[in-house]
């Protein structure tokens, strides 16, 4: 080990690599409330691709296992690391080389944080429409979950805005796939293959996104509903028709009570709507202009009240930040309060009623409590599960990804499988892709030192 120790120093710097106690506990794993941390034998901090080449030469060399990091800011353990194995941490590589205001595009290192990059944008009038809960997450773990956010239902997740990536292969080699133009009918699509692969099959090194006229006005829209299921019966119409909302959130009761407990975002909404209410809808609407976003404020606000909303509020602008933000935030909102697990599934908008019957169904059936908020615009709900008990928080956890899987859906819209959703993926997923998939991962890392215990087993 110390020979690994001392060729990782001559790769990277001996600054740049610890080793055991040295590695400070933020690096044992990421913000999931199921896997169990742990410590690698080594922390490489690399800072060119080159040299992310040498560390894989040296681990495949020595068969150790290879986990990538960005900002620890994932929810399904994809970064806890192998013991005696070697976290790479992309901190240092964190430079936006590039962006480019003629072809709306970015070049950025995986280090790169969201608020980074479209800080970057702004100032050539773009903008970089991932917008996560978590704003420090960076490039390369979004790349790496395909991570989506509130935003997702008019621009997408991060695989539609990903045109070409640089990664090394397990072997140390470098891959280069795409470029700056958005269309390509030259063989097989390698660098969207590595989007969502969650470090199983190259760690990427630089990735160039496309970027998006930065919009200048907006507005928020909150509005109150008598059940669930109407909130997401007006989910279609309003996804689906000219408005084209930024964000279509569904929060529930218990949520909407935790959020507004928390931050008091001086809402406005009267006490006869709130003990009514059982769902709310958050509608955010973007323009670049300001008397075109006051018609579609009107025009969202009678579509509402037209699908049974019982009151609908256009909130002040602070206010309207702040309960976004809330939203955002839901994640540390459940945590505090003492989820147990939080987990997001998706499915068919149209399905979303019957996705979450079936986890109310099953909350009731296990004695625990499920509650949560969602991307109600693309089906993905986000769901906390407040069950000590080991063994029926599995059977609530179960129902739910089939839940999900048997509507149309999948087990996880935008977290990723990771380490703590692994179990539930490869017991429910269908065999022949999970078989396709080892092989293309047996093809990528045939000594399978990238991420082993990830996604597949």
């Amino acid at each position: 080990m110390a020979d690994t120790e001392a060729l990782l120093a001559h790769a990277v710097g001996a600054r740049n690599v610890l080793a055991g106690a040295e590695i400070p506990p933020e690096y044992a794993g990421d913000e999931s409330l199921a896997a169990v941390r742990r410590t690698p034998a080594y922390l490489v901090r690399p800072a060119a691709t080159a040299e992310v080449a040498d560390v894989l030469r040296i681990a495949g060399e020595a068969g150790i296992p290879v986990t990538a990091r960005g900002s620890g800011t994932g929810m399904s353990g994809g970064c806890v690391p192998r013991p005696g194995g070697i976290t790479v941490s992309f901190e240092r590589m964190n430079r936006i080389l590039e962006v480019d205001a003629v072809n709306h595009v970015a070049v950025v290192q995986p280090g790169v944080t969201l608020d980074r990059l479209d800080q970057a944008a702004a100032e050539s009038g773009l903008s970089y429409p991932v917008r996560l809960g978590e704003p420090t997450a960076s490039i390369g773990g979004t790349v790496a979950t395909n991570a989506g956010g509130m935003h997702a239902v008019r621009h997408g997740v991060t695989r539609h805005h990903v045109l070409a990536v640089e990664a090394v292969l397990a072997s140390g080699e470098v891959l280069r796939g795409g470029g700056k133009y958005v269309k390509t009918s030259t063989g097989y699509d390698l660098a969207q293959l590595l989007v969502g692969s969650e470090g199983t099959l190259a760690l990427v090194t630089e990735a160039t996104l496309r970027l998006r006229p930065r919009t200048r006005h907006s507005t928020t829209v909150l509005a109150a509903f008598a059940s669930a299921e109407d909130v997401f019966r007006s989910v279609p119409p309003l996804a689906g028709g000219d408005l084209e909302p930024a964000a279509l959130e569904y929060v529930d009761l218990l949520a909407m009570e935790a959020i507004t407990n928390e931050d008091g975002p001086g809402l406005g909404i009267p006490a006869s709507v709130r003990l009514t209410a059982l769902g709310y809808l958050l509608v955010v609407l973007e323009s670049r202009s300001a008397a075109r976003l006051q018609e579609d404020v009107e025009a969202a606000g009678e579509q509402l009240l037209s699908l049974g909303a019982v009151d609908v509020f256009v909130l002040p602008a602070a206010a309207g930040r702040r309960l976004v933000e809330a939203r955002e935030r839901a994640f540390w909102t459940a945590k505090a309060a003492g989820a147990d697990d939080i987990v997001d599934v998706v499915v068919p908008r149209g399905e979303l009623s019957g996705l979450l019957a079936a986890a109310h169904a099953a909350a009731e059936d296990t004695g625990s409590l499920v509650t949560g908020c969602g991307h109600a615009g693309d089906g993905n709900v986000h769901l906390s599960v407040f069950q000590p008990d080991p063994v029926r928080r599995q059977e609530v956890l179960r129902r739910l990804f089939r839940a999900g899987l048997d509507r149309g859906g999948a087990v996880s819209g935008e977290h990723g499988i990771g380490r703590a959703k692994k179990p539930y993926f490869l017991e429910l997923e269908d065999p022949v892709r999970i078989a396709l998939m080892r092989r293309i991962k047996d093809a990528f890392d045939p000594g399978g030192i990238l991420n082993p215990g990830v996604l597949l087993d």
